[in-house]
């Protein structure tokens, strides 16, 4: 395998600086984040309809571009660096993920070119009030009624919910556990019993809500896949969505490291700049590390995603916890760096330091995933 982008994957990361440089610079950011939907439309709309963006994984039968892992991965990277407000991770990492992995033709003919043209938001909606990652906390119900289904429960933090047109929301057959029983459901944000509520979360750029399902009916077409055999797809849908993440906190980390070396060069005390204190080098030396570490981490689970390699959810746990962990510490170091001024409104340490840590707990925080590994190399 190859740590590089071929030219062809470069030229497109190199098309997506210069846009994210424009239209997510951190002013940008920061006037998404006061409005309403939390992103602004038009940016979005050419995502995916100049851009394409969205269509970056979704083969070409379905309207996509028919690229891979690896492109998402370097986008990825990149809307990390700059704090995109979009709903693009749960458009397509997320919602777009669950359709290719447990979809059925038709509903992948119905829903997928969509996403891919950027018309439809969508997102996943798994965790719920306890916390707990994966099928293990999945604990709305989904119970047959003739050929239809009633699902009922309450999802949390459920990214983009607020604005998504359609989602998909996963519930177990009543009595079931783990893996077992579980299935996934296409709904629509509006079909009668589904209440929609924001949260009020840390990180700014990118919103959450509760899903609240109060005996909502959907017929037997909504499910994907076969009848309480979900389980399975939901768990590799989420290692996609982790690898995903982990290159997005590679991103973020990337850039608290420029912050910092950037402030350390202009920042002056006793004369000098602060960037020639050896404390302050050996702070940028381990954020250094860090970062290439994780870049290499993500990449290679990245790769395996691309490949489907049997090891992806390994791959994801590793990238997962060792990103989460470099990205938190980036950011806290950066705003050491800066000093009193990192924490304030003017300076843009304090956002990434939200997401790193509200990135942490999302798909599950590295205690989690350590744990996961270490069971499934055992």
């Amino acid at each position: 395998m190859r740590f590089a982008f071929s030219e062809e994957q470069e030229e497109l990361r190199e098309a997506a600086r210069g846009f994210l440089a424009d239209h997510s610079s951190p002013d940008r950011v920061r006037a998404a984040m006061e409005t309403e939907l939390g992103y602004e439309p038009e940016v979005w709309e050419r995502l995916g309809q100049e851009l394409g963006w969205p269509s970056v994984i979704v083969p070409e039968e379905y309207g996509g571009a028919g690229l891979g892992y690896v492109e998402l991965v370097g986008l990825l990277e990149l809307m990390g660096e700059s704090l995109l407000c979009a709903p693009f991770f749960s458009s397509v990492c997320l919602a777009a993920n669950a359709l290719l992995v447990a979809g059925s033709e038709e509903q992948k003919r119905e829903y997928l070119p969509g996403i891919a043209e950027g018309r439809t938001r969508a997102t996943l909606a798994w965790s719920e009030a306890s916390g707990r990652p994966g099928t293990a906390g999945v604990e709305a119900t989904a119970s047959a009624d003739g050929a239809d289904y009633v699902l009922s429960g309450a999802k949390r933090y459920v990214i983009d919910a607020h604005c998504a047109d359609w989602l998909i929301v996963a519930a177990r057959e009543p009595g079931s556990a783990g893996e077992d029983g579980i299935g996934l459901f296409r709904i629509d944000s509006d079909a009668p019993g589904v209440k929609i509520a924001p949260l009020v979360t840390l990180d700014q750029t990118r919103r959450q809500a509760e899903v609240a399902l109060d005996e909502v009916r959907v017929g037997g077409d909504a499910l994907l896949g076969e009848p309480g055999q979900g389980g399975a797809a939901l768990s590799r849908t989420l290692d996609l969505a982790t690898v995903a993440l982990a290159a997005e906190q590679v991103g973020g980390a990337q850039r608290c490291l420029d912050l910092s070396v950037e402030y350390a060069k202009q920042r002056v005390q006793f004369k000098r700049p602060i960037g020639s204190f050896q404390a302050i080098k050996h702070k940028c030396a381990n954020m250094l590390l860090r970062v290439e570490s994780s870049r290499s981490a993500a990449y290679y689970a990245g790769w395996a995603a691309s490949h489907g390699d049997p090891e992806l959810p390994e791959l994801a746990s590793m990238a997962k916890a060792y990103c989460s962990d470099s990205y938190f510490q980036c950011a806290a170091e950066a705003i050491q760096i800066f000093g009193g001024v990192g924490f304030t409104w003017e300076y843009d340490p304090h956002l990434y330091f939200k997401r790193a840590r509200a990135s942490e707990d999302l798909l599950g925080n590295a205690t989690h995933h350590r744990e996961r590994l270490a069971r499934r190399i055992l």
